[in-house]
């Protein structure tokens, strides 16, 4: 894809004797937002964690931002804007939640800064209320704000969204959905992974769905979702 911030080509990965990737390409333009679908333990966050250098890709390259990252170290790969909320959140239970924004920070890497610490809080009252709390006292859906906040203050090119509103209440969730929407209406692309095909579909361009490490549907968003007979084969919905 011409101009793409994150492209993968026939990309394998391992774990130990386990064969979890199995070629998947595709790519990720600027402003573009996809979705990456899939049941547990289809290879999705293995997929995100391979393109991030978490996990070492055992064929196949990576490029991001035009250069091959296949074996570059995590930092290096970030710091060609990439913000990243992982599932589980990741948060530091033992800093404050401004400390927890504060520490991540900076100019993207064409200098901008349109997510700022206010600008977050803004986008996220809860936090603001709670600016001085530890993050281990916070609420799911208020660590889930944190990460994202936090990935904002990166000020990405591109953002990917782990398991995006996980075990979080309903209020929260339409909270998060909303948040991601400013995000793509912000130009900022972004890969997000969630349970719900329905918002997933909703809230991107491109689907993608997984099935034992495979690419086995990719299309328009709004093509797949009018698909349901095929969603329900590969996604059991």
């Amino acid at each position: 894809m011409q101009d793409s911030l994150i492209e993968a080509h026939d990309l394998h990965a391992h774990y130990g004797q386990s064969h979890i990737l199995h070629g998947i390409s595709f790519a990720i333009g600027r402003g573009q937002a996809v979705g990456l679908l899939g049941r547990n333990g289809m290879g999705k966050t293995t997929l995100i964690r391979t393109l991030l250098g978490l996990v070492r890709a055992s064929g196949g390259t990576v490029r991001v931002a035009g250069r091959d990252m296949t074996r570059a170290p995590t930092e290096r790969i970030v710091r060609l804007g990439i913000g990243y909320v992982p599932e589980g959140r990741g948060i530091f239970p033992n800093l404050s939640v401004r400390d927890n924004l504060v520490m991540a920070a900076r100019a993207g890497v064409r200098g901008q800064r349109d997510w700022t610490f206010d600008r977050v809080l803004q986008t996220f009252p809860r936090l603001a209320e709670r600016i001085s709390h530890g993050g281990g006292q916070l609420s799911g859906g208020e660590q889930q704000m944190l990460s994202i906040g936090r990935a904002l203050l990166t000020n990405p090119d591109l953002i990917i969204l782990d398991e995006a509103t996980e075990g979080l209440a309903p209020l929260i969730v339409a909270e998060i959905w909303r948040t991601i929407g400013e995000i793509r209406a912000s130009g900022i692309a972004s890969l997000v992974v969630d349970r719900n095909y329905r918002a997933v579909l909703a809230n991107t361009d491109q689907g993608i769905v997984l099935e034992k490490g495979r690419v086995v549907l990719q299309g328009e968003s709004q093509q797949l979702a009018g698909d349901t007979t095929t969603l329900h084969r590969h996604l059991g919905v």
